[in-house]
Parts: C-alpha cells; sequence; structure tokens
C-alpha cells in the first residue's frame, strides 16, 4: 500500500538489499578467481588460507621459502608488505584502467595490462569509490598504494645484485658488450719503451747535426746503438728512439742539406719533443679501468695494447620473452579485431641493448597451461611476459605465479603509463620474471623500471647517475602516480640551456612518441611547469632521423 510519502519500507530491508547485492558480488567474484585458478591446477585462495589459519599448516612455498631466508632488504618488504596476492585483489588501482586518470585522459586505455575499463571520474574531478572486491576469506580489506617508481626501481636493482656474480674468460673478439669482473691491471709499461710520436729525425745534442743517407728506424726493430752527439737519424712514428737521443724533429720541421749532409732545424728543439717515454700512459700494476666497466671498443683496444689476450666478464643475462594474447598477428594488417604485436619485434632489440643474450621471442596466446610450461622449464635468468599483468578473464600470469608459489617482488608501480607492471621471482634459486603490460608504451616503462636495473645488477653494470634536464613545456602530471613521458633533447637558442622537448605521442599504446625519442622524462606526480628540471632515462640508441619537431611535440 502506498501512501503520500511514497512506498511503504520494513525498517532495515535497505540495509538487508544491499547486503545481499554484495553478498552475491563477492560470490560471483570468487567463482571467477576459482574458474582462473582451476585452468593452472590452483585452489581458492580464502579456503587455502583458512586452512592454514585455522589447522597450523605451513604457509604456501612462496611464502614460506621468503620467511625461511632471514631478514630481508628494506625496500624489498615495503614492496613486499604491498603485494601479497591477497592484498592485490582490493588495490584501488587495479579496479581502474591501468592508466585511467582525471588530469587529461589521455593515458586511459584499457589495454594497457588488459585492465578492466575506467571507472568514469565524479563531478569535479573526483575518483568515485571503488567497489568492495576482497575476497571472502582475505586478511585484509584495505591495501597500502603500490611503491612509488623509485622504490619499485630500487628493488629490482637490488634483486638483481642479490646473488653472486660468475666469472668467465672470453677472447678480446668475444669480450665487447660485456661487463669487467676484474679491475684490469697493466700486464706492463705503456708505452714499455720509448717511441717516437713522429716521423721525422731523432737527433742527440745541439744542431746542426749530420746523418748518413739512408740510414733510419723503423716501427718494430729491435734496440739500436745509442746515437752519437752531433747526430741525426731518419725515423719512424712507433719506432724505438735510439738510446741518447735528445729529441725528434718534425719532418716538415727539419730543412735536409743533402750536399753538406747536414740537418737543421725551422724551429727551436725542446728536449724531449715528439718522444712517449716509457710508462707515459701506464706503470706495470697501474690499474686501467675498473670491475663493473662494459667492455667496449675503446676498453678492448686499450686491453689489447696492455697485452691482455682474454678478458675477465660476467656473464651476459640470459633472457627469454613470452608474448601473450590471442589477438596478435605477426604479419599482415590488424584486421577483425585482432592487431599486430608490436612487442615481439621490439624487446629483443633493446634487451639486447641493455647488455643481454636474448632468445627468439615465444608467442603462447592466452593459455594458462602454456605459459606455465614456459616459465617452469626455462633456464633464463630473465624471464619476460608480455600482457596478462592485470585482473582480466584472460590475464593469466597472476593466478599462474600464485600457482607456481613465486614471489612476488613488486606488483604494480604507482607510474604511468605502465602501471600493472610485475617482479617475480619463480624459486630463490630460480629465474626472475618481469610482467610487462600488454600496451607497447606500458610495456616500455616497465622495462625501463625493472627490467634495465634488475639487468644491470645481474650483469654487474654499476647504477648509472641519474641527471637532469630543463623541460621547454608544461607537462600535465598524474594525481599521485610518477609519469613517463618520451621526450627529445634540443640545444639551447642564443646562448640557453640545452633542454628536452616533451613528444605529443605518449598515450599507453601509441609508439610514435618513443620512435622519435633519446629518453623519458620522469614527471612528478602533479606534473611541471615550463622551465623545471626533471630526471632523464637515457635510451640506449639516439633517432637515426633529425625528426620535425612540429610534428611531435
Amino acid at each position: 500500500m502506498t501512501g503520500s510519502d511514497g512506498p511503504h519500507r520494513e525498517p532495515g530491508s535497505d540495509v538487508r538489499a544491499a547486503g545481499s547485492a554484495s553478498a552475491r558480488a563477492r560470490e560471483e567474484e570468487e567463482r571467477a578467481v576459482e574458474q582462473a585458478l582451476a585452468l593452472v591446477g590452483g585452489s581458492d585462495r580464502s579456503s587455502r588460507s583458512d586452512r592454514s589459519a585455522g589447522s597450523g599448516e605451513p604457509p604456501s612455498r612462496g611464502r614460506a621459502s621468503r620467511d625461511s631466508r632471514g631478514p630481508r632488504d628494506e625496500d624489498l618488504d615495503a614492496c613486499r608488505s604491498s603485494n601479497t596476492h591477497a592484498d592485490r585483489s582490493s588495490d584501488p588501482h587495479a579496479h581502474r584502467s591501468s592508466d585511467s586518470a582525471p588530469y587529461d585522459g589521455r593515458d586511459n586505455d584499457p589495454r594497457d595490462g588488459r585492465a578492466a575499463p575506467a571507472t568514469a571520474p565524479a563531478p569535479g574531478g573526483e575518483q568515485p569509490p571503488l567497489p568492495d572486491r576482497t575476497l571472502p576469506g582475505d586478511p585484509a580489506k584495505t591495501s597500502p598504494p603500490p611503491p612509488s617508481w623509485d622504490r619499485a626501481r630500487a628493488v629490482a636493482a637490488r634483486a638483481g645484485r642479490g646473488g653472486p656474480s660468475a666469472t668467465i674468460r672470453l677472447p678480446l673478439d668475444r669480450a665487447p658488450g660485456h661487463v669487467l669482473a676484474e679491475a684490469l691491471g697493466a700486464l706492463s709499461d705503456l708505452p714499455s719503451f720509448d717511441t717516437s710520436a713522429m716521423d721525422g729525425w731523432a737527433v742527440a745534442g745541439p744542431g746542426p747535426w749530420a746523418f748518413e743517407a739512408g740510414a733510419g728506424f723503423l716501427a718494430g726493430r729491435g734496440p739500436a746503438a745509442a746515437l752519437p752527439d752531433g747526430t741525426a737519424v731518419r725515423i719512424a712514428t712507433g719506432a724505438r728512439v735510439p738510446p741518447e737521443t735528445t729529441a725528434v724533429i718534425r719532418s716538415e720541421h727539419a730543412h735536409v742539406d743533402e750536399a753538406r749532409g747536414l740537418l737543421h732545424a725551422r724551429r727551436s728543439v725542446v728536449t724531449g719533443q715528439d718522444i712517449r717515454p716509457r710508462g707515459q700512459e701506464c706503470r706495470s700494476g697501474e690499474q686501467l679501468v675498473p670491475a663493473g666497466t662494459v667492455v667496449t671498443p675503446a676498453v678492448l683496444g686499450l686491453a689489447a695494447a696492455a697485452g691482455y689476450d682474454a678478458l675477465p666478464v660476467v656473464p651476459r643475462p640470459r633472457v627469454d620473452i613470452l608474448v601473450l594474447g590471442d589477438e596478435l598477428l605477426n604479419a599482415g594488417l590488424p584486421h577483425d579485431g585482432l592487431i599486430r604485436d608490436a612487442l615481439g619485434p621490439m624487446l629483443g632489440p633493446w634487451l639486447r641493448a641493455l647488455g643481454a643474450e636474448v632468445s627468439g621471442a615465444r608467442r603462447l596466446g592466452d593459455d594458462a597451461g602454456a605459459l606455465r610450461d614456459a616459465l617452469t622449464s626455462s633456464d633464463a635468468d630473465l624471464i619476460v611476459t608480455t600482457g596478462g599483468t592485470a585482473a582480466g578473464p584472460v590475464d593469466h600470469v597472476h593466478p599462474v605465479l600464485d600457482a607456481l608459489g613465486a614471489e612476488l617482488l613488486v606488483d604494480g608501480v604507482a607510474v604511468r603509463p605502465g602501471h600493472p607492471m610485475l617482479l617475480a621471482r619463480l624459486s630463490p634459486d630460480g629465474p626472475y620474471l618481469v610482467g610487462l603490460p600488454g600496451n607497447p608504451l606500458a610495456a616500455v616503462s616497465g622495462l625501463l623500471t625493472l627490467a634495465e636495473p634488475l639487468l644491470a645488477g645481474i650483469a654487474g653494470r654499476p647504477a648509472q647517475d641519474p641527471y637532469r634536464a630543463l623541460v621547454h613545456a608544461e607537462v600535465h602530471g598524474h594525481p599521485h602516480d610518477t609519469r613517463l613521458v618520451p621526450v627529445v633533447h634540443r640545444p639551447g637558442r642564443a646562448g640557453g640551456r640545452d633542454h628536452v622537448a616533451p613528444l605529443r605521442y605518449n598515450g599507453p599504446a601509441m609508439l610514435r612518441g618513443i620512435a622519435a625519442a633519446d629518453g623519458l622524462a620522469v614527471v612528478p606526480p602533479g606534473g611541471v611547469r615550463s622551465g623545471t628540471e626533471v630526471e632523464i632515462l637515457d635510451l640506449p640508441w639516439a633517432p637515426a632521423t633529425p625528426w620535425t619537431e612540429g610534428c611531435f611535440t
């Protein structure tokens, strides 16, 4: 019966209805998770947690192995405390499009990790409350926010440095690109004897100097007799200087009187000029380059000059690439909902530029069983996966890692694009896994945030000193996350400082901006004004073409 005040309701009926709806939602959520875990032979997390708590059984293998290793690093502890599987389900960031943000919407693309569609911002730009998706039996109803970009990178770097570094000796022709495992010391004086720095005349005493036609010293000849005072002899660059030589006179600075057999200097002669004395570059035993130095062509030349035939180096980290996603094409034009795989072709060369040995990318599709088999059979130091890191119906990375008892070191990072990236260790002695989001620029963000410092640690490379540059434009920021924005360096004008210009195509699914970039600007939450200094992440190459600024900025 109705009256002027509207339909009659029993007291508490609204509460009961809301509770019933919430219970149904939780039941549907639990069933969905159980189905996902069943694909990889897992079980319901909540029931597993309840059994452990009620029966005194030990926790899962992954957590037990973490607890048994004693004190842990402060940064690792902080990230692990906010990255358990139970907490992930209630992370407010995990329920939005992985790069949604109320600031400008350009990063709002659900393909970044194939997360659920973004929740629409409330009037005034505020994010509306998110539904409680905590699984029944989970110990926590709320979780801390994901680690900051800086902390996530620190965790990755320390994880890479955590194990002992192996040392191998490689012949010079195979050493480039590796990292020296030991400091490189000089095996002898360099040069090992006094040599001529120029083609010309070796002279002794004051001039003019008598000489014999046809006589001279060439490089590679043995020791010579001392040069008598007042005499000269022709000498080639690199030749051993005779004992008692005062100086070398360059050919162009000498006048030869053939008729009288005398040599005259056109300029004043300084004792020791154009002679490279023994040990000028280094003395035997002196350190030439420290451990941790990348063997560049120049380092290789120095080592050869110092007498090395082989170098002690750290083996390059071995990396497997697993490309996930049924919607990806190997060739041809996109069609019928299928798109080209951009990450498979891109990641191999990029990882090699970071000093890794990379196998060919393997395409697994959205197959949890195939993913599990690939992870358990890999003998790589690092496995890189693409896509599948969010919480969608075919995002299998988290359930598979859970079923394998993997240790999550980083599960989501407060960075845009690329929020749903992750770093895991499959076992105490097993490989690491870096899970990259599915969107191309978001994957680049994950590559530079987690894979690059991890690989540097494994390979023994020293941490790169960050540097800052002026940015010539206002760059919008996320309210609470770091943004990584492609930039290009520009020379200063009229005596002004060099600066970087942000590139326009910087959405998570876009590669047009990063293809023209030579770095990424690390934009703090809230953004920066024009003329502000920002940290720059260099890319391991420079663009081959001088791009037209107006096309990209």
